[in-house]
């Protein structure tokens, strides 16, 4: 990947040479690091946010009822898991940020919900089923309000950046719905 990089910027500079935009090229290289360090301020920022949130709501007891209210969904798309593990919570806190668009709160979260699903893997190891429908519905993250892209909208003075709330849920609830039936029908195939 290094290399790339590499290839990459080379190539830029030196058509930024030839074209005499060397300085225009040599301005928009500070320009887009101060950007991606601004963004990445505000992305700590959400992040942190959904953490505390999440905390607050695990040491409330919250979690565990918004987790029973999931359940249903949950026990049906993973059926070897039983109804009391607590690998339950964590992939509720897991699909609840992704439903709010916060995916850089949802990694760690993902971690946590597989390392509670590897808790109950014979062959440690392997991936299983269960943990095949946590990478597809953590990928295809059905968004319900994209917090972080509205935020970042915004904060580029977008004249309506909630727009995107439709597109996105429409998007990526068919691509869940999409993922999913693929890896069913891959399971019921190779059975």
């Amino acid at each position: 990947m290094n290399v790339l990089w590499l290839v990459l910027l080379s190539i830029s500079i030196v058509f930024a040479i030839c074209t005499g935009n060397l300085e225009s090229f040599t301005k928009s290289i500070f320009e887009g690091a101060k950007s991606a360090v601004e963004i990445s301020l505000f992305l700590l920022g959400i992040v942190s946010v959904w953490m505390g949130i999440t905390r607050i709501l695990e040491d409330s007891g919250l979690i565990y009822r918004i987790a029973h209210l999931f359940r249903p969904v949950i026990s049906r798309l993973y059926g070897n898991i039983p109804g009391d593990h607590p690998s339950i919570t964590a992939i509720t806190l897991n699909v609840l940020a992704n439903l709010f668009g916060l995916g850089n709160a949802a990694t760690p979260l993902g971690i946590k919900a597989m390392q509670e699903l590897d808790s109950l893997n014979e062959e440690k190891g392997t991936v299983t089923y269960e943990m095949m429908i946590l990478i597809v519905l953590n990928t295809a993250s059905i968004q319900l309000i994209p917090f972080s892209v509205i935020g970042i909208l915004a904060g580029y003075g977008a004249r309506n950046p909630a727009a995107i709330a439709l597109p996105v849920l429409v998007a990526t609830a068919i691509s869940a719905i999409a993922a999913l039936l693929i890896l069913f029908t891959f399971r019921k195939i190779l059975k």
